[in-house]
C-alpha cells in the first residue's frame, strides 16, 4: 500500500543542542577526541599583532584546512560551504547554529600575511607525530621510502624551453673529495676545485602558468606539469617525513634529505626500505655508512639486447681490472669526475675477437667498462637482498607507504592541487600526511579504555 508524506515539518520548532546531532562514533569527534589543538596557539602567537581588530581564532583556522584535508574536500571555498551545512563541521570548530563562517578568503589572507614564510605547518606536523609517539603505536625501526606524482594547476601546452643550471646532490662534495682520493691512489692528479665549480646545465619546459612545477614524462600519454611528494614512513603506515620537489626531480635524489629528517626528528632507522629507482651506488654508500640497513629490490640490467651483461665481466679486486668473457684483462684506466673508475680493453686484441659484436660497437673496438668507487656498497646491498628477513621488510612497503599514497589520493584530495608554488604544496604535503596520521591515530585510540570521551559517547 503507497503511503505520502502529509505531514511537513520543515518549519517545526524544537529546543536542541548542535552535539546532540553529531553521531557519537563520527569521525570528527575521534579527531577531536585524539589531540587537544590548543597547542597551536604557542605556535603562533608571535604572528599576531597587540593592536587591530580581533582576528579569527587560529585554532579555527587550522581546524578548518584539517576538514579540508582528512574529507579531501578539493578546495577552501568548498570546504567553506560544506561548513555552512554540515553541523558535524560546526560542532568541530566550536560553533553553534547561528555562528557565522569565516569567508574562504581568511585563511588565504592569514597565509601570506602570518604563516607563508615561517614552518608553521611543519611544527603541526610533528606535533601530531609526537602524540603518535606518546601513544606508542609509532614503530620507525623500518622506514619505508617512495614519492608520488601530484598534478599541478598548470596547462601542459603553455610552457617556453629554458637553460637552467643542474640541482646538486646532497652527496656531491662528499663523492668529490672520496674520487680525487681514488685519483691519487692510482697514481693520478687529483682534480682541480674548478672543474667541479665548473657550472652544468640542462634544458627544460617551464611552465607559464606555475613556473615552480616540473614537466613530469611517465609514458605517451602520461606528460605533464606536477610536483612530487616524497614521503617516509613507519611500519604502521604512520608518516614520519615529506619533501615535496618539482615533478622532474629524481626520486634517488631525495632519499638522503628524508632519512636525515626522520633521523633529526623522531630516530635512527635500523633498515630503509625503497623500490629500484633508488638502488645507487650513493644511496648504498649513505645506509651502509650510517649503520643502516639498505632493502633494495632486483634491479634489471640495463644492458642492450645481444650484448654481454655486465656481470659476465668478471671484476678481479686484487688486480683491480675486469677480466672479458674472452680472458682479456681490462686494466683500470681512470677515474672520472662523475665518480666511475674505467677500466679499457686493448684494441689491437678486440680486433680480432670473435664476440666483439656482443660486446661493443665502438669504432675504435675497444670495450670500456665503468664501475662506481661505492660499488662495492651496492655489492653488498645486492647480497643483503636475498636474505629473508631483508624480503620480508620489502614486502612492507605496498602495505605502508603505497597505501599511504593510495588513501592519499583516493579520499585525501591529493592526486591534483589547486595551489601554485613549492611553499604552499609543501603546507599541502604537511598538512595533509598530518591529517592522515591524525585520522588513524584517532581511529586507534578512539576505543581504548584510557579514551574518555569515546566512553562519554557510549554511555550518553
Amino acid at each position: 500500500m503507497m503511503t505520502k508524506n502529509q505531514v511537513n515539518e520543515r518549519e517545526q520548532m524544537e529546543i536542541l543542542a548542535i552535539e546532540q546531532l553529531v553521531p557519537q562514533d563520527h569521525l570528527v569527534r575521534k579527531l577531536d577526541a585524539a589531540i587537544d589543538f590548543s597547542f597551536i596557539y604557542p605556535l603562533v602567537e608571535n604572528l599576531y599583532s597587540d593592536v587591530g581588530r580581533p582576528s579569527v581564532d587560529p585554532v579555527v583556522l587550522i581546524k578548518m584546512t584539517f576538514i579540508q584535508y582528512t574529507f579531501g574536500i578539493r578546495s577552501m571555498r568548498q570546504t567553506i560551504k560544506e561548513i555552512e551545512t554540515n553541523v558535524a563541521y560546526r560542532w568541530f570548530l566550536g560553533f553553534g547554529f547561528h555562528t557565522e563562517v569565516p569567508h574562504f578568503s581568511t585563511f588565504g589572507k592569514n597565509y601570506v600575511r602570518r604563516f607563508a614564510d615561517t614552518d608553521l605547518f611543519e611544527q603541526i606536523f610533528y606535533r601530531v607525530l609526537k602524540e603518535v609517539a606518546d601513544r606508542g603505536l609509532l614503530s620507525a625501526d623500518h622506514v619505508f621510502i617512495d614519492s608520488t606524482h601530484v598534478k599541478a594547476s598548470a596547462n601542459k601546452r603553455r610552457f617556453e624551453k629554458k637553460t637552467v643550471r643542474k640541482e646538486s646532490r646532497a652527496y656531491e662534495q662528499k663523492l668529490q673529495e672520496e674520487l680525487n682520493l681514488d685519483r691519487e691512489n692510482h697514481g693520478k692528479k687529483p682534480f682541480p676545485i674548478e672543474k667541479f665549480e665548473k657550472e652544468e646545465y640542462k634544458e627544460i619546459k617551464e611552465s607559464m602558468t606555475d613556473p615552480e612545477s616540473g614537466y613530469y614524462v611517465k609514458d605517451e600519454r602520461t606528460k605533464q606539469f606536477a610536483y612530487s611528494f616524497h614521503a617516509a614512513t613507519d611500519e604502521k603506515g604512520f608518516v614520519l617525513a615529506s619533501i615535496v620537489t618539482p615533478g622532474n626531480v629524481h626520486d634517488s635524489h631525495m632519499l638522503q634529505p628524508l632519512v636525515e629528517k626522520v633521523i633529526d626528528e623522531v630516530k635512527r632507522p635500523l633498515a630503509v626500505a625503497a623500490d629500484d629507482a633508488y638502488k645507487t651506488p650513493a644511496i648504498a654508500n649513505f645506509l651502509l655508512e650510517n649503520q643502516i640497513l639498505p632493502v633494495l629490490p632486483y634491479k634489471r640490467p640495463m644492458t642492450k639486447e645481444g650484448f654481454f651483461k655486465k656481470h659476465e665481466y668478471v671484476y678481479d679486486e686484487h688486480y683491480d681490472c675486469y677480466l672479458c668473457p674472452e680472458g682479456q684483462v681490462l686494466p683500470y684506466r681512470t677515474t672520472t669526475k662523475e665518480g666511475y673508475r674505467q677500466y679499457a680493453s686493448s684494441p689491437s686484441t678486440c680486433a680480432s675477437c670473435p664476440v666483439i659484436d656482443q660486446c661493443t660497437n665502438s669504432k675504435n673496438q675497444q670495450k670500456i667498462i665503468q664501475r662506481h668507487i661505492w660499488q662495492d656498497y651496492l655489492d653488498m646491498a645486492e647480497e643483503l637482498r636475498h636474505h629473508y628477513e631483508i624480503k620480508e621488510i620489502y614486502e612492507q612497503r605496498k602495505e605502508t607507504v603505497e597505501r599511504v599514497f593510495a588513501d592519499a589520493k583516493e579520499k585525501h584530495g591529493m592526486r591534483w592541487t589547486a595551489l601554485r608554488g613549492l611553499k604552499k604544496l609543501s603546507m599541502q604535503a604537511m598538512l595533509s600526511f598530518a591529517a592522515q596520521n591524525l585520522k588513524k591515530l584517532a581511529s586507534w585510540t578512539w576505543n581504548s579504555p584510557g579514551n574518555k570521551s569515546a566512553h562519554t559517547c557510549s554511555v550518553s
